[in-house]
């Protein structure tokens, strides 16, 4: 029996990249939506669940995406709500690439340095990318400060983690007067800088002699980068003592993981891969 995908997108024109690397990752047949939105999908949603027989449904699955995550977290609920019974097929979660490239830049760190008793700033904290890997890096017992241009979108971001991390160590931050990040780098091990493109968070001299950070992770592709100094192609390039990623230094392992994660959909019906889920399959990589 075919495998099949069902891509709903919330943006206008399903994302190409999304549909290639679900051809690469095996997908026989790849059924394209786009501009899907809570009060259209049931239809979509029924159309995967009704055509096969319960026992076949593991053929069938779900790719939620678009570069809304807001939007793509609201589908993935409404999707989850029309499922009952034995009546459901796998949903994967990746509008605008935020989990699959979370998890593969802290699988990256973690090649490197041991996570639990850490401490890591997450530049950039409260966007979909630095939200989810302040959420993997909470999971693995590492205090993890949180930063945003408002203490109230830091703290907001700390209490939705909690909700998935009971235990999590976060610090909500901000920058001192004048966008100055320097003094949260102060016992850091870890840096990951997940901010929009062309926001510089760091000057070169301000992160490369820190005694104590290990790893530094930039995932902003476009000039100027968020962490001066690391180069968009740097993988585990020292830089000081400093072992440091660029975006395309991640976005191999990034592509690892989509692909896999595509993958396992189809290894049962009742799959729902978010960022915990996606997580997982990063560290099955390796």
């Amino acid at each position: 029996m075919k495998k099949i995908l069902v891509q709903l997108d919330t943006d206008p024109h399903p994302s190409v990249f999304d549909r290639v690397v679900a051809i690469d990752a095996g997908v026989d047949e790849l059924f394209s939506y786009g501009g899907v939105t809570v009060e259209n999908v049931t239809g979509l949603v029924h159309g995967a669940m009704f055509t096969r027989s319960p026992n076949d449904l593991r053929n069938t699955a779900i790719f939620v995406g678009g570069s809304d995550v807001k939007a793509g977290e609201a589908l993935l609920a409404k999707v989850q709500s029309l499922f009952f019974g034995p009546i459901r097929v796998s949903v994967l979660l990746d509008s605008n690439g935020s989990n699959t490239t979370a998890a593969a830049a802290v699988r990256a760190a973690a090649r490197h340095m041991e996570l639990d008793g850490t401490r890591a700033v997450v530049l950039g904290g409260t966007g979909p990318v630095g939200h989810r890997a302040a959420q993997i890096l909470a999971s693995r017992g590492v205090e993890v400060i949180v930063t945003s241009r408002t203490i109230e979108r830091a703290r907001e971001t700390c209490d939705l983690i909690r909700e998935q991390v009971p235990d999590a160590q976060l610090v909500p931050a901000v920058p001192q007067q004048g966008g100055d990040f320097t003094g949260l780098l102060t016992g850091c091990h870890l840096l990951i800088a997940a901010g929009a493109a062309q926001v510089q968070f760091l000057k070169e001299d301000q992160w490369i002699d820190n005694p104590t950070l290990k790893v530094a992770i930039d995932l902003n592709a476009v000039p100027p980068t968020g962490v001066e100094g690391i180069g968009v192609t740097d993988k585990a390039k020292e830089r000081g003592k400093v072992l440091c990623y660029g975006a395309i230094g991640v976005g191999g392992a990034k592509m690892k993981v989509h692909r896999a994660a595509v993958e396992a959909l189809f290894e049962q019906h009742d799959r729902v891969l978010n960022t915990a889920e996606v997580f997982a399959i990063a560290e099955k990589i390796g």
